[in-house]
């Protein structure tokens, strides 16, 4: 388990290729659950923890060790679900769960579509669903039995994936505070 306050609620991480439906569901889980819901991107932008701009992918570098700094005593206090989309550089003892939002290439190109992206940043995004890379990256920086793929293809499947994570909040809260 984490380093967590003695009375705190767990941390939990919600990670996926941009435009699989991480946000959708962070909203309504920081709503339904009462966490607080520690977007990285929107942190990283308002905090300045931007290392540069990347010209070819047009997209910001993000200074990990900033927003590191930023979030270790957020999450010492529980009760967070953190969003990214990326997750190999979180540490281990912060998450009693990962949750890897996936979504089909079809539904994927389109949502990144309407988002405006460049080709390059497109194509390497679906590249990155296609490869399983983030589902990959979490299984690899997290014990097996805290990581959980998710679908955020529809909204039927928005809910599913809402409904797993609120089943999920109990049993690890009363196995925290046993």
């Amino acid at each position: 388990m984490s380093e967590l306050d003695a009375d705190a609620k767990p941390n939990i991480l919600i990670t996926g290729t941009p435009g699989a439906g991480k946000s959708y569901l962070c909203e309504r889980l920081a709503e339904q659950l009462n966490f607080d819901w520690l977007d990285c991107s929107k942190i990283a932008k308002e905090h300045d923890y931007i290392e540069e701009h990347d010209e070819e992918y047009d997209c910001p570098i993000l200074d990990e060790d900033k927003l590191m700094d930023h979030l270790e005593p957020l999450m010492q206090k529980g009760g967070n679900i953190v969003e990214y989309h990326g997750c190999d550089f979180f540490p281990e003892r912060w998450f009693q769960a990962v949750f890897v939002v996936t979504c089909p290439n079809k539904t994927l190109y389109d949502r990144l579509k309407e988002r405006n992206y460049n080709e390059k940043k497109l194509s390497s995004n679906i590249e990155c669903e296609i490869f399983g890379s983030i589902l990959e990256e979490a299984r690899e920086s997290y014990k097996a039995d805290i990581v959980h793929e998710l679908c955020g293809e529809t909204a039927a499947d928005a809910a599913k994936s809402l409904k797993t994570v609120k089943q999920w909040y109990p049993n690890i809260y009363n196995k925290l505070h046993a």
